[in-house]
Formats: C-alpha cells, sequence, structure tokens
C-alpha cells in the first residue's frame, strides 16, 4: 500500500512546524504518510488547487488562502462557513473546514483556562475573528484592542459574529485604552513574536487585572507577554498548544482517528524542542 500524501500550502511559506508536528501524530496512529510543504504563488491557483486535490490525500492551507481556497471546494462544512475560513482540506470529498477554533478551545481547556465572562481580544485580522467567535459562542462579552487603524477591521467582525450570533456583546477600543479587568486577554498579534521577543502588545500594568491570559504566538515558548502575566498571577498559556491540536483536528477529518490529551502534550513537548533548536537556537 502506497504512503498517503499530504501538505501545508501558503506564500510566502518558508519555516513551518507542520511537517513535524503532522509526523508525530501520524506516528502516534501508526500512518504512513508523508507531509510536504508547497509555496502556492497567487496567479497559479487556478491550477494549483485542482492539482494537489488530484494528487494529494488532503492538505493545509495557510495565510494567504484561507478565504482563497473556498471556491475551489465542493462544500464547506462545520463552522468554516462561520468564519469565512479553510485550513484544512479532505481531497477524497473536496470539502473543507478550519480547525483553528477546536484547537484554541483545546489548548485552553489543556491550561484550564476558562472561555468564559469578559474577554479582551488584541488584534483585528483572522485569528482574532476565530478568538472572538468562540468567545462569543461561550456567551463571553469581548472588546477588542487595536491600533487606531484596525478598527474599522475589528467593526467588521463584530458585524460578522452578530450575523451567527445576534446577541454578541462587543465592543472596540484602542489598544492602549483597555481598562478594567478581564477574564482572558488573547494576544491575536504578532508582537512578541521571535526575533523581537522583547516587545509586548500591552502594558504589564493591564495584567494585573487578568484572570488568565493567551498568547497565540508560539516562538519563541514563553513570550514577554507569558512571562509578564505569570509574574502577575495570570494563568498563562502560549501559542503551541494551539498549533499542535489544530494539527491533530486536521487529522481526525482525514483519518477518522482520534487523539488523547497525553498523546497530545507529548507531541506539544517535543515540537516545542524542535522548535527551540532550529527556530531560535536554544538547547
Amino acid at each position: 500500500m502506497s504512503k498517503m500524501k499530504f501538505a501545508v500550502i501558503g506564500h510566502p511559506i518558508g519555516h513551518t512546524m507542520s511537517p513535524f508536528i503532522h509526523s508525530e501524530l501520524f506516528r502516534l496512529n501508526g500512518v504512513e504518510a508523508d507531509y510536504s510543504v508547497v509555496d502556492v504563488q497567487p496567479d497559479s491557483l487556478d491550477t494549483e488547487i485542482p492539482r494537489l486535490m488530484d494528487e494529494l490525500d488532503g492538505f493545509n492551507v495557510t495565510i494567504p488562502y484561507k478565504s482563497a481556497v473556498i471556491p475551489f471546494l465542493a462544500g464547506v462544512e462545520g463552522v468554516a462557513r462561520e468564519y469565512g475560513s479553510v485550513n484544512t482540506v479532505r481531497c477524497r470529498d473536496r470539502s473543507g473546514r478550519t480547525t483553528d477554533p477546536v484547537g484554541f478551545v483545546r489548548a485552553l481547556a489543556a491550561a484550564d483556562i476558562p472561555l468564559e465572562g469578559r474577554v479582551a481580544v488584541l488584534g483585528a485580522g483572522g485569528v482574532s475573528r476565530v478568538f472572538a467567535g468562540e468567545a462569543a459562542r461561550a456567551g463571553c462579552e469581548v472588546t477588542f484592542g487595536v491600533l487606531d487603524s484596525d478598527m474599522p477591521a475589528a467593526r467588521k467582525i463584530i458585524g460578522d459574529i452578530r450575523a451567527f450570533h445576534p446577541d454578541f456583546r462587543a465592543g472596540v477600543v484602542g489598544i492602549g485604552g483597555l481598562q478594567g479587568g478581564f477574564d482572558l486577554l488573547v494576544n491575536a498579534t504578532p508582537v512578541g513574536m521571535y526575533p523581537r521577543t522583547g516587545a509586548m502588545p500591552v502594558d504589564r500594568s493591564l495584567l494585573g487585572g487578568c484572570k488568565a491570559v493567551f498568547d497565540a504566538v508560539y516562538n519563541p515558548e514563553r513570550t514577554a507577554l507569558i512571562s509578564a502575566a505569570r509574574e502577575a498571577g495570570c494563568r498563562a498559556q502560549g501559542g503551541m498548544p494551539m498549533l499542535v491540536w489544530q494539527a491533530a483536528a486536521a487529522q481526525e477529518i482525514w483519518l477518522d482517528v482520534s487523539f488523547d490529551r497525553q498523546d497530545v502534550e507529548k507531541v506539544i513537548s517535543a515540537a516545542t524542542a524542535y522548535m527551540n533548536q532550529h527556530f531560535t537556537g536554544q538547547n
């Protein structure tokens, strides 16, 4: 029996943790599979997406194609319709889903961080939409903290979410204007990402009023925001567990398998060690 074939597509796409993480997850279930990285040029989408669907068993989609891939699919399932975003394609039926929400929720649960009450979401990009949407689904009140230039994008996210959750309570402020206590603060910006590891998206004085912090940045393992949050007494979690859990959810879609929490935690540890060795120079 020939090996199954999977990939991640995007542009530009260079260093990515996906091949390592998926290889570790395949191994857990004894699956023989190859996982490659494919840089798809924007002007070749029309030919490359159909070719990949013919040649692969499934593929992941990253920036900037999470919405652009949708017209090529036979169907979009689950909350991918709500978010207008697909990161996982199953080629046998040409269906698309998004596993980012599952990754987020499972990462919070694994860190014993409840998704409840008042939530601050920093940033107004695609992952911000996922975080805010899952908060809306959980009945939370969301405050977006954004740059002035991102206020229209944040307001659009609120309107889009209210189309599915009419009672969604949300507002937008400048990121420097966040005030008061939050049950959860979520960083959906790249601030603090390697190599600019000393940067923080908010002033540390805000963290004293937060119960928990989730930072979507996974490189470095412990961002300046995570360190400051823990010093302030917050429960805090970085982004690697979300990255691994969303990959596990993709394999559940492709292969009809399941993963237990202990096994995934081992992959998270292995992925963190791999990242520290290959992407940050740490040992």
